[in-house]
C-alpha cells in the first residue's frame, strides 16, 4: 500500500476527513508526477506544516476559552448564538485533516530514515491534538480516524483517548533521548533544545493529571508528586511559546490580535471585568495591566453613540451582584463591553482599548493615548503564544497542593508564579522595540517595588482566606490574571475548579447554557453517518465530574 498526501490541502469527506490511499494498481494509474507522495516527502517540511497548523489550532481553541472565562468581550446574548456547529469546523478540519493526517503521513517517513527529534516533536504535538479535542469536545474519533477504508468512524471514549495521549507523550520523551539519530528538523518552538522538548512533556503530564484529578484523585496526586520529586518540568527560560515576525505581506507572520487591531484600528473589546480586576479590584493597577492592554482614550467617553451603556442602568442581577458595568471604576479611559453584549459596533474602533505589547506585539501604554491604526507601532506584531510558561506551573502545583494535598507549599507556589509571570511580561516587552518606551516610563527599580507590593498584597490575601475554597479563589483568579493570551488553560481552569468565583454573568438574565464543551462541528455532522449530535452545551467532558449549570455560568 501507499499513501498519497498533498502536504498543502486535504479534501474534508465523507465522515471525518478523506484521505486519498488505494491499492497499487489503482495508485500507478493515478499518480500524478507533480504531486507529493510518500517517495518526494520531505519530512522537514511535512514537520515545519505540523508546527505551523498546530499554532494555529491552539489560537482559535484559546481564542474561545478566553472569551468564554471574560479575559475578552464575548459578543452575542446567548452561549448557543456564539458557538452553534459551524463556529468550530475549522478547529476540526485543522486537527484531523491537517496535523493529524500529516503526523500518519510523517510518521513512517521519519522511522525509516531514523529522524527520532523528527518523531519526538511529531507524537508531542500529535499527543496535545488530542488532548485540545477532548477537552473542546469530549468524545471523539481516534481509533477509527484517517481510516482510508472507514468514512464513518465512531467516536472514542474521551477518557481512552486522553491516555492515548498521555502513552504518546511516553514515546515522544524517547526520541528526544535516542542516541542514534538523523536529520535536525527546524524547532519553531525550542530551537532544537530537546531537553527543554522533555522538560515540556513532563509539563504536559502535571497538566493530564490536574485535569483528571476529580475521576482519580489518588492516580493524580501519585503522579504530580513524582513529577515534582523528578523536577524536570518546565523552569524559567523554557517556556514554550511560538513566536511571531513583523511581515505584513502574504504570508502575514504577525500576532493575529495585532494584524487585525493595528492595521486599521477596530478588532476586538476588552472584557471590563477583566480590566476591573486588573485596574480597580485590589485598589491598584496590576503591574501587567501597561503591558497588556493600550487605552487609546485616557478618560472615558461621554458619548453615548460611541458607548451606549453610559446611559444604561445595569441589569438588576448586576447590582444585587455587585459586577462592574459598561466601564471599570475610576474613569481611566479602559474602554471595553461587558459578557455577553450584544449590541452592533458603534464609530469606536480608535477610541476602544487596544492590545498591548504583551503578548501581541502592540503598544506599551505610557498615557500616549493615539489611535493605532498603524502598523509600524509598537513591536510591529511580533508577539507570541503563550502555549505553556514556566509561571504557569506554580499555579498548577498551587492547586494540586491545595486539592490534592501534593508536595509542596500552595502559598510558595502561588507567589513564585506571580512573580514569575510579572518578570516574563517586562523581560519579554524589553526584547521589543518599545524597550525605551518601556523602560523611560516604568524603570527596573521601579518594576521591582511594584511587582514586590503586588505579590505581598495577594499574599496577604491568601494568609487571610479562611477556607480552601477562598485560598483556591485567590489562586484560581491570579492564575487566570497571569494567562492572558492563553484562553485554553483559562477555560479548563475554569471548568476544573470553577475559579475565579461570581464572574460578571452575561447581561441577559437567561442567556443559556455555558459550554462545558462544543458541539460537534456541522462538517463532521453532516457527512458521517455514525455521527450524534450532543444535547447542548451544557455536556460535560469526561474530568470535568463538578455540578451541572449554574456551577459556572
Amino acid at each position: 500500500m501507499k499513501m498519497k498526501r498533498f502536504i498543502y490541502g486535504l479534501t474534508v469527506a465523507a465522515g471525518l476527513v478523506f484521505v486519498t490511499s488505494c491499492d497499487e494498481k489503482l495508485e500507478e494509474l493515478l499518480e500524478n508526477p507533480n504531486e507529493v507522495n510518500a517517495q518526494t516527502a520531505d519530512p522537514s517540511f511535512l514537520l515545519n506544516r505540523i508546527q505551523l497548523d498546530y499554532q494555529s489550532l491552539w489560537y482559535g481553541i484559546s481564542d474561545r476559552g478566553a472569551r468564554l472565562t471574560r479575559q475578552i468581550n464575548q459578543g452575542s446574548a446567548l452561549y448557543i448564538n456564539a458557538y452553534d456547529a459551524i463556529s468550530t469546523n475549522g478547529t476540526w478540519t485543522n486537527a484531523y485533516a491537517n496535523i493529524l493526517a500529516d503526523i500518519k503521513f510523517l510518521e513512517p517517513l521519519a522511522v525509516e530514515s531514523n529522524l527520532q527529534r523528527h518523531l519526538g516533536i511529531a507524537k508531542t504535538i500529535k499527543a496535545m491534538v488530542l488532548f485540545d479535542l477532548v477537552d473542546t469536545y469530549g468524545n471523539v474519533p481516534f481509533s477509527e480516524a484517517l481510516d482510508a477504508a472507514n468514512f464513518n468512524p465512531k467516536t472514542d471514549d474521551a477518557k481512552v483517548v486522553y491516555e492515548k495521549a498521555f502513552a504518546l507523550l511516553d514515546e515522544a520523551a524517547v526520541h528526544f533521548t535516542a542516541t542514534s539519530t538523523a536529520g535536525t528538523p527546524n524547532d519553531y518552538f525550542y530551537n532544537r533544545n530537546y531537553t527543554r522538548w522533555v522538560k515540556l512533556i513532563n509539563t504536559l503530564k502535571l497538566k493530564y493529571f490536574l485535569n483528571t484529578r476529580l475521576v482519580d484523585a489518588a492516580a493524580s496526586r501519585t503522579g504530580i508528586n513524582a513529577l515534582i520529586t523528578a523536577n524536570n518540568m518546565i523552569g524559567v527560560g523554557e517556556d514554550f511559546v511560538f513566536r511571531f515576525g513583523t511581515t505584513a505581506a502574504d504570508p502575514d507572520s504577525r500576532h493575529p490580535k495585532f494584524a487585525d487591531q493595528y492595521t486599521n484600528g477596530g478588532g476586538d473589546y476588552q472584557s471590563t471585568f477583566y480590566m476591573h480586576h486588573l485596574t480597580v479590584a485590589k485598589g491598584f493597577d496590576d503591574p501587567r495591566v501597561r503591558y497588556y492592554m493600550y487605552r487609546q482614550a485616557l478618560t472615558n467617553t461621554t458619548n453615548p453613540a460611541e458607548q451606549e451603556c453610559i446611559t444604561q442602568l445595569p441589569p438588576p442581577h448586576y447590582l444585587t451582584g455587585g459586577f462592574p458595568y459598561c466601564n471599570p471604576e475610576g474613569n481611566k479611559g479602559y474602554w471595553g463591553r461587558d459578557h455577553l453584549d450584544p449590541d452592533g459596533i458603534p464609530p469606536d474602533g480608535l477610541r476602544r482599548t487596544a492590545y498591548g505589547v504583551y503578548p501581541s506585539g502592540g503598544r506599551f501604554d505610557n498615557n500616549s493615548a493615539t489611535p493605532v491604526n498603524n502598523i509600524q507601532l509598537g513591536a510591529r506584531g511580533a508577539g507570541i503564544h503563550p502555549i505553556m510558561l514556566a509561571a504557569y506551573v506554580d499555579f498548577m502545583l498551587a492547586e494540586a497542593a491545595l486539592t490534592l494535598g501534593t508536595t509542596g507549599n500552595a502559598k510558595t507556589y502561588l507567589t513564585s508564579g506571580i512573580t514569575k509571570h510579572i518578570n516574563y511580561v517586562r523581560a519579554f516587552a524589553l526584547t521589543s522595540p518599545e524597550s525605551s518606551v518601556i523602560t523611560g516610563f516604568i524603570s527596573n527599580d521601579n518594576h521591582a517595588t511594584s511587582r514586590d507590593n503586588y505579590v505581598t498584597y495577594v499574599s496577604n490575601e491568601f494568609d487571610a482566606a479562611t477556607s480552601t475554597d477562598a485560598r483556591m479563589n485567590v489562586v484560581g483568579r491570579e492564575y487566570w490574571l497571569s494567562l492572558f493570551g492563553n484562553g485554553r488553560e483559562s477555560y479548563d481552569l475554569y471548568r476544573r475548579t470553577g475559579k475565579p468565583a461570581n464572574m460578571q454573568p452575561g447581561l441577559e438574565t437567561d442567556p443559556g447554557l455555558f459550554p462545558r464543551s462544543f458541539l460537534y462541528p456541522n462538517n463532521y455532522m453532516v457527512t458521517n453517518t455514525n455521527a450524534v449530535q450532543k444535547a447542548n452545551l451544557g455536556v460535560q467532558v469526561f474530568w470535568d465530574k463538578n455540578p451541572p449549570a449554574p456551577w459556572i455560568y
